[in-house]
């Protein structure tokens, strides 16, 4: 799929390093408010409507995990690459596969509440297989509203559990997320984890029940060249629950690895 036919958020002057944010399955660029309004002042922040989803087009057919991965790399040759990609989630799984395949273009990691995809056990495939026959027999509003609060922890507040719902709702259809929901079934990372060259930073929440540390943690530990952070008081979404300590992690990265002033 053509970059030009994907949606993005944008904030930060273009000259400036790219950061480039790539949404969860259930989610949409909205869920990067807070780093586009956070970290603009030292960094170009670019974040997609990954294809299918929101304002982006439909792909004509399944993309598959390297068709995301190459979709993001036009992006980023777009904007004049190379770029510092943050993966939430499915995101990350897509930013690690981007960073095996195009490793010019991926100058360093982000890698927040996210696995080495559903494919390393299945039972999780199977399930991840199912959740397009549940979107299209509940609809994207029940749906939403059944998946969005396991997301943030139990002390999350209602607004942003009503934000994350509401993002959610407005961002799903068929087929896109058919088509990442296969793509995440297939996905086993793995093996290609170790020949991964970019500095990465590893995010989990601490109250992550979807993902959490035991996926989060295996992706640091087989990367060559890591740090791994727990974000205290964060579910799954940890980068809209404690988008301070998030940001502040973001900008500790970014200067130690491109010597972005923080």
């Amino acid at each position: 799929m053509s970059a030009a036919a994907v949606h993005t958020r944008e904030a930060g002057a273009p000259d400036a390093p790219l950061l480039l944010c790539l949404h969860g399955i259930g989610s949409s660029s909205a869920a990067f408010a807070p780093q586009l309004a956070g970290l603009a002042d030292r960094v170009h922040v670019v974040a997609w409507d990954a294809p299918g989803y929101a304002d982006s087009a439909d792909p004509d057919r399944a993309p598959g995990l390297d068709g995301y991965a190459d979709t993001a790399a036009d992006l980023i040759r777009e904007h004049g690459g190379p770029a510092h990609v943050l993966g939430v989630s499915w995101g990350g799984v897509i930013a690690l596969r981007l960073a095996a395949r195009h490793p010019d273009l991926v100058a360093s990691l982000i890698v927040a509440d996210s696995s080495r995809g559903s494919g390393t056990d299945p039972d999780r495939a199977k399930a991840m297989r199912g959740r397009a026959g549940q979107l299209a027999a509940q609809g994207p509003e029940a749906f939403a509203a059944a998946r969005g609060p396991r997301l943030v922890s139990a002390a999350a507040p209602p607004a942003l559990v009503e934000r994350v719902v509401a993002t959610m709702a407005g961002s799903l259809r068929s087929p896109g997320y058919g088509y990442a929901a296969a793509s995440m079934a297939e996905a086993d990372l793995t093996g290609e984890l170790p020949a991964i060259a970019a500095p990465a930073l590893v995010l989990c929440g601490e109250q992550d029940t979807v993902t959490g540390p035991d996926e989060s943690q295996p992706i640091a530990g087989a990367l060559p060249t890591s740090v791994y952070v727990t974000l205290s008081g964060a579910g799954h979404l940890a980068n809209q629950e404690r988008p301070e300590a998030f940001n502040a992690w973001v900008r500790a990265h970014l200067h130690v690895v491109a010597r972005v002033p923080v």
